[in-house]
């Protein structure tokens, strides 16, 4: 099973199965999709303030046969799976250390109950744990079971690319497994900003900063590595936008985090410290879904309390706004996820809740452990 994301025509009718319509932001950001097993949606890219040196400069050319010789050794391929939804989503990782550290994409692993990698240099499979994720930067820190003696990859700096570079973006395409495919392209913005739609969840994620590719990355290469013409790793693959057809009258194009930043999200997971943004360990959960209560800033609305999950057992019901998490004030449901993103399971947390008839409690909850959000 694999859907690719494609442009739809403007006209917003659907352009094949599996294919759905990107929403247009009024901010006129650009409209990507990530790219996953699960499908992909498509996307008007603008691209964001255009920073970078003039178009004059001298373009460095790659070999692609050779770089894609050098790259695909340190690559792995993804796939990912939960007890309740069965098969989910397939993509690809870029191998930092011997024992098994890899580099992917957040989404990839979302929702992911148990995550199986096979290495493209060995051709091992392995187990394979979420050490740590920042889901706003799309970035996830994977650790491999009884890993060793794994071809790394070569981290360049995305600093010292420029306008009209070309590179190299290599992954598993498709989401099938086996020898990875790469898709050479030019850089055609430095600081592009996108909104990204997750098809799984139907999720919109504003991502900024990112490099934009001239060139039809395709499904299942989300997590793989964006290369320069030294084989060294440049940016993750994130998104792609586009319609592959010529027919349509638009370039395919795929996006990619600068290596710098998605290396400062490693360092930050690799210190074991987390932050608003950045989960280290696995993930804590109350096992509920929530929105924005009305009005607005008052808290976080219980939409579904799941039942046996911790939020149920405790006597939590949809409808329930959570107002306060151990003495600090909840406003919205995204303060409410970054509370429980500083959280490990096991801790007890204590649930400002106000309920029916606008009666308080305060509840003392225990986390489990959840998949990664």
């Amino acid at each position: 099973m694999d859907d690719e994301w494609h442009r739809v025509p403007e006209r917003g009718r659907a352009a094949g199965g599996g294919r759905a319509l990107a929403l247009v932001v009024a901010a006129m950001l650009a409209a990507a999709a990530f790219l996953g097993f699960r499908g992909e949606l498509p996307g008007w890219p603008t691209g964001g303030p255009d920073t970078s040196p003039a178009l004059s400069e001298p373009v460095r050319q790659l070999d692609p046969v050779a770089v894609a010789r050098v790259v695909q050794p340190a690559l792995v391929n993804i796939s990912t799976s939960s007890h309740s939804s069965g098969p989910g989503a397939a993509g690809s990782g870029i191998v930092l250390t011997p024992d098994g550290q890899v580099l992917t994409s957040h989404h990839v692993v979302k929702g992911a109950e148990i995550v199986t990698v096979t290495d493209v240099g060995n051709g091992l499979e392995y187990d394979a744990t979420v050490r740590g994720y920042d889901s706003g930067a799309d970035i996830a820190l994977l650790e491999l079971g009884n890993a060793a003696d794994l071809v790394i990859a070569t981290i360049g700096t995305s600093s010292d690319l420029r306008m009209r570079d070309e590179v190299l973006a290599i992954g598993n395409a498709g989401g099938t497994g086996g020898t990875p495919t790469a898709i050479a392209g030019s850089i055609t913005n430095l600081n592009s900003t996108i909104v990204a739609l997750n098809s799984a969840d139907l999720s919109r994620k504003p991502l900024s900063n990112m490099l934009e590719v001239a060139g039809a990355v395709s499904s299942g290469q989300s997590g793989g590595a964006l290369a320069d013409r030294n084989g060294a790793v440049v940016g993750v693959i994130t998104a792609a936008s586009g319609e592959p057809e010529p027919e349509m009258g638009r370039t395919a194009n795929g996006y990619a985090v600068p290596i710098d930043a998605a290396m400062r999200v490693v360092e930050q997971i690799r210190s074991g410290t987390p932050t608003d943004t950045v989960h280290i360990g696995p993930t804590a959960t109350l096992g509920i879904l929530i929105s924005n209560a009305e009005p607005a800033g008052t808290g976080a609305r219980v939409d579904v309390a799941i039942y046996g999950m911790p939020a149920y057992a405790a006597g939590i019901v949809t409808g329930d706004v959570i107002t306060g998490i151990d003495g600090h004030t909840v406003t919205t449901a995204q303060s409410l996820r970054a509370a429980l993103n500083m959280r490990r399971p096991n801790d007890t947390v204590g649930l400002a809740v106000t309920g029916s008839g606008h009666v308080q409690r305060t509840i003392p909850v225990v986390l489990t452990v959840g998949p990664p959000n």
